[in-house]
């Protein structure tokens, strides 16, 4: 069974490239997507970091409250804070949710955003750090509960580079809780590296040469630190009824930034039947994304996970109505294992 999330809109949503619309902004609107995810049958969601969005922490804090069923993922940057501060701040949002928040550490970053933070750490010295916050967050956190009783830890230290932690460990209502499930992401060996060693999942970002040596790596790196790393995989999607209504939509999007544009130039950067590399230039983060009917795309989703892909993380403008699309129309046939009655019969 394929695992879907889709990506949160932190910046609020609109119909057209680069706009927002008064009333797709706010909490109201970020409630209607969450519950849309869950009625279309997506495992969860991700509260993305974004350094001109909306807070990511306040965003999953809020779609845990407005649904039971979804996992919620918050990212952020491992120099927002103390990996005790969020491990604190996610023990309690795990107690209020009944175990569904998992954490994405977005480690790679480019200069301009790295500044605005403050961030003094760069290269190599990220992943250092990152692997610090993730062994000084486990530490201090508990998953058989501890009772209360005394003002100190339970007994954690760590001396590091980066961090230091005297008795530290939670007790009472911030012990006895599963630790977040800790994605991460990148393309670069340093990123596969860090996964191998302290994450759950690793999330790629499809390249023009695909993921498979990606996984391979992944794999490998993660059976040499004996561990089991899940794989995913973050794609933009425009699926429509017909292969033409999909292209027509990225054509409206398309002239909407680029008037003057050919439609003939603008499928010609198609990479395969399915990927094409322009999603970046009509308002989503990420690069390389599927275009199609709703077979054509269920059917490369369904060859990712012949490929190891086990989690997709999907995204579509506008949100609302692209999940609901997603839903009726795409999931069940992109995982029919997982997603409809028959095919769990016959799974099992």
């Amino acid at each position: 069974m394929t695992e879907f999330l889709w990506e949160l809109p932190v910046r609020g949503d609109g119909r057209h490239v680069g706009s927002v619309s008064a009333h797709r902004g706010g909490f109201d609107f970020l409630d209607q997507v969450v519950l849309a995810a869950e009625l279309s049958g997506l495992d969860g969601v991700v509260a993305p970091y974004d350094p001109e969005g909306e807070e990511s922490w306040v965003v999953a804090g809020s779609a845990l409250r407005q649904t039971r069923h979804l996992r919620v993922g918050v990212e952020f940057h491992p120099a927002f804070g103390t990996p005790v501060y969020a491990a604190k701040l996610s023990a309690t949002l795990q107690r209020l949710s009944n175990g569904r928040l998992d954490w994405r550490l977005r480690v790679e970053t480019d200069a301009g955003d790295a500044a605005a933070r403050g961030d003094r750490v760069t290269g190599a010295d990220r992943y250092r750090r990152a692997a610090e916050f993730l062994t000084v967050a486990r530490g201090v956190w508990n998953e058989e509960q501890v009772l209360p009783g005394r003002f100190g830890g339970t007994g954690f230290e760590f001396a590091g580079e980066y961090y230091d932690v005297i008795d530290g460990g939670f007790r009472g209502i911030l012990s006895g809780l599963p630790f977040p499930r800790v994605h991460l992401s990148g393309n670069s060996a340093e990123a596969i590296e860090l996964s191998a060693g302290h994450g759950d999942v690793h999330v790629f970002t499809e390249t023009a040469d695909g993921v498979d040596d990606a996984v391979a790596s992944l794999r490998d790196a993660a059976s040499r630190s004996g561990r089991t790393v899940r794989a995913g995989l973050a794609l933009p999607v425009i699926a429509r009824e017909t292969e033409d209504e999909a292209w027509a939509r990225v054509l409206r999007q398309w002239r909407e930034v680029h008037p003057e544009a050919e439609d003939a130039e603008v499928r010609a950067l198609a990479l395969d039947d399915f990927r094409w590399p322009g999603f970046d230039r009509i308002g989503y983060t990420r690069s390389i994304g599927l275009v199609g009917s709703y077979e054509q795309v269920a059917q490369a989703l369904a060859d990712y996970r012949t490929r190891g892909i086990e989690i997709v993380e999907l995204t579509g403008h506008p949100h609302i109505e692209e999940l609901h699309r997603a839903g009726e129309h795409l999931l069940h046939l992109a995982d029919p294992a997982g997603r409809t009655l028959a095919g769990q019969e016959n799974h099992a």
